[in-house]
């Protein structure tokens, strides 16, 4: 066997061999019986694991994780961030729908822009990266409201200046808080002219590696480059893009986007 193919075999024996470990394997016998090799081929793959921190073990010789396991998920968790997991995709959905593209994020009653892609129209935006959002009038400010727990968010939307950009922004918590929940049953949300007169936007969550609401997307249109029914034609090319971010940030399932996506096409 060439000495690659070896080295290769080492790699996936004390891979496997970790992988059992941290599923509550633990005896040097067990292992081995598991692996099918030689109790000695094993502890000298637990020695080298142990050695840089990946693997321990008790007075018992029973063995455990170690602590650079649990250093390498905490720095890979810190690497998912999502502006960059999300920056290709917005482009990417920019180019097909031609409109302008925006991330937000929600942190402590506040949404903001975190990224923005702008359209190929003449027509630009006011919105810019950094800056925040008005939570009461814009499809991501609903998205993330959606997301957050509901003690909360009545709090939050208590507290609102719900200043009327419109008249169709909502006036009174009460309205916008039933908007809210209805976006977040149906999985997206929409801006119908209520922080511009000109302007029709819908948006939809990302999903993090928990399951929750990590950030929102929206596309932005200009009445008089599609109208509302033709924005939300747009809803499907939008909730794939959402859900491929969300797969790009580790999140466990789809299937809440998957339940969108067959409510909200038009």
């Amino acid at each position: 066997m060439a000495r690659g193919d070896v080295v290769s075999q080492s790699v996936a024996r004390a891979l496997d061999l970790l992988g059992l470990v941290a599923r509550g394997v633990r005896t040097l016998d067990a292992l081995s019986e598991e692996l099918g090799v030689h109790k000695s081929t094993v502890l000298r793959l637990l020695q080298t694991l142990e050695a840089h921190g990946f693997a321990g073990h008790d007075a018992a010789h029973r063995y455990h994780v170690g602590p650079a396991v649990f250093a390498l998920a905490s720095d890979a968790l810190d690497a998912l961030d999502v502006r960059a997991a999300a920056a290709p995709i917005l482009r990417e959905l920019a180019a097909a729908t031609g409109q302008t593209v925006h991330l937000a994020t929600y942190q402590d009653g506040v949404v903001t822009y975190i990224d923005k892609v702008d359209s190929r129209q003449g027509l630009r935006m006011y919105s810019r990266i950094g800056l925040p959002a008005p939570v009461h009038a814009t499809a991501v400010g609903k998205v993330l409201l959606g997301g957050v727990d509901p003690a909360e968010r009545e709090r939050v939307v208590a507290g609102l200046d719900l200043l009327p950009f419109t008249s169709r922004t909502h006036a009174t918590p009460e309205a916008l808080l039933a908007d809210v929940a209805i976006s977040a049953e149906r999985g997206w949300a929409e801006d119908h002219e209520e922080h511009e007169t000109f302007m029709n936007c819908v948006g939809a969550p990302v999903h993090g590696p928990d399951g929750r609401i990590a950030a929102a997307v929206s596309i932005s249109v200009p009445n008089v480059v599609l109208p509302h029914d033709g924005v939300l034609a747009l809803l499907p090319t939008l909730l794939d893009a959402t859900a491929r971010i969300s797969a790009e940030l580790g999140a466990r399932t789809r299937e809440s986007t998957a339940a969108a996506r067959s409510k909200g096409t038009p």
